[in-house]
C-alpha cells in the first residue's frame, strides 16, 4: 500500500494535488482529524488490496486536533505503517495574492491581514514540514506544472503513455454529436457501405464492411492525416494535464463507416500503448430504426 499524508500552507495547492492523485487512482480523504489515521490505516489493511493508493489530506482546518497529528505519526511508526509525507508550500507573497484574488480570509487569522494567519501557519507546521518525505514549491506552478510533478513522484512513471484515458466513440449523426466530445470527425465523405445491398446488414466491426471501408482511398489518407494528428495533439493535451479525451468518429447512422474507421483509430493508438478504449454508440439504435421502418 502506499499511504501518503498531504499537509503543508492553505493556498499552496493542496486541493489541486489531491485532485491529481484522485485521478491516479488514490482513494483521498480530506480533512480527516489525525487522531483518525491510525484507525483508517488499520481500516485500509483489513481490505486485504481492495485499497492500495490512499491520500489523506491534514491540515490546520482540524483546528485543536491537528495537534494529534505526530502522536498518530508515531502510533504508526511503532506498527512498523509505511508512511510519506507530502508537504506544499509557497512564497509569502504568492500566499498572499492567492488569497487576495480567491477573496478568503487566512483560516489562522479570519478577522486580520493574510500575513498574519500565514507567518502562524509555518511555525505551526515547520515540524511536520522537516518530517516530509516530499516538499513541493508551487511559487511559480501553474496547475498543468503541479499535476507534472505529482505524476512525477506519485504516478505509474513505467507507463506513462497511461496517464491519459482515451475513448474512441463512433456515432452516428442523425442520432446527435456526442455531448462530450473533444475532437469530432465526420466521415460521411467515404463511400457508404448502406446503400450495397450485401454489405448493409453487417456492421463496420464485420470484416466485409471493415475491409470495403478501410480499402477505400479516402479513408486511407484520412486515417493518415488523423494519425498524424493525433500523434501531435496527444502529448500536447498531456503537458497541459489532460485526464481524458473523447475521440468522436461520426457518419449518418453509425454503423457501417463510423465504427471501421473508429475501431482503426483505437488499433492504432493501441500500438502506441495508450490508455485506449473504442465505443459505439450508435451500432445497434441504427439496426432498431431500419427495423421500425420495415
Amino acid at each position: 500500500m502506499r499511504f501518503i499524508i498531504v499537509t503543508g500552507l492553505s493556498g499552496a495547492g493542496k486541493t489541486e494535488a489531491t485532485r491529481s492523485l484522485e485521478d491516479m487512482g488514490y482513494f483521498c480523504v480530506d480533512n480527516l482529524p489525525p487522531k483518525l489515521i491510525p484507525k483508517f490505516a488499520e481500516a485500509c489493511v483489513q481490505s486485504q488490496g481492495k485499497i492500495d493508493k490512499v491520500a489523506l489530506v491534514i491540515d490546520i482546518r482540524g483546528g485543536i486536533f491537528f495537534d494529534d497529528l505526530f502522536e498518530s505519526l508515531n502510533y504508526l511508526k511503532k506498527q512498523d505503517f509505511k508512511y510519506e509525507i507530502l508537504f506544499l508550500d509557497a512564497s509569502d507573497e504568492i500566499l498572499v495574492k492567492r488569497f487576495k484574488e480567491s477573496r478568503r480570509s487566512h483560516p489562522l487569522a479570519p478577522g486580520s491581514r493574510v500575513i498574519t494567519g500565514i507567518n502562524e501557519e509555518r511555525n505551526r507546521l515547520r515540524e511536520v514540514k522537516d518530517r516530509a518525505d516530499i516538499i513541493i514549491d508551487t511559487s511559480k506552478y501553474a496547475i498543468r506544472d503541479l499535476r507534472e510533478e505529482m505524476n512525477k513522484n506519485y504516478g505509474d512513471m513505467k507507463q506513462p503513455e497511461k496517464q491519459l484515458s482515451i475513448t474512441v466513440l463512433s456515432f452516428g449523426f442523425k442520432y446527435g454529436i456526442p455531448v462530450d466530445s473533444d475532437l469530432v470527425f465526420d466521415v460521411r465523405f467515404i463511400p457508404n457501405p448502406f446503400y450495397i445491398p450485401e454489405l448493409k446488414p453487417f456492421s463496420g466491426s464485420d470484416e466485409p464492411v471493415r475491409k470495403y471501408v478501410l480499402d477505400q482511398e479516402e479513408t486511407k489518407g484520412f486515417v493518415k492525416r488523423a494519425e498524424d494528428m493525433l500523434d501531435f495533439l496527444i502529448p500536447n493535451y498531456k503537458r497541459e494535464g489532460k485526464r481524458q479525451l473523447i475521440i468522436s468518429v461520426g457518419c449518418t447512422g453509425g454503423r457501417h463507416r463510423s465504427v471501421a474507421i473508429a475501431n482503426e483509430i483505437y488499433n492504432k493508438l493501441l500500438a502506441r500503448n495508450y490508455n485506449v478504449s473504442v465505443e459505439h454508440r450508435d451500432i445497434v439504435e441504427d439496426v432498431h430504426q431500419g427495423a421500425k421502418k420495415l
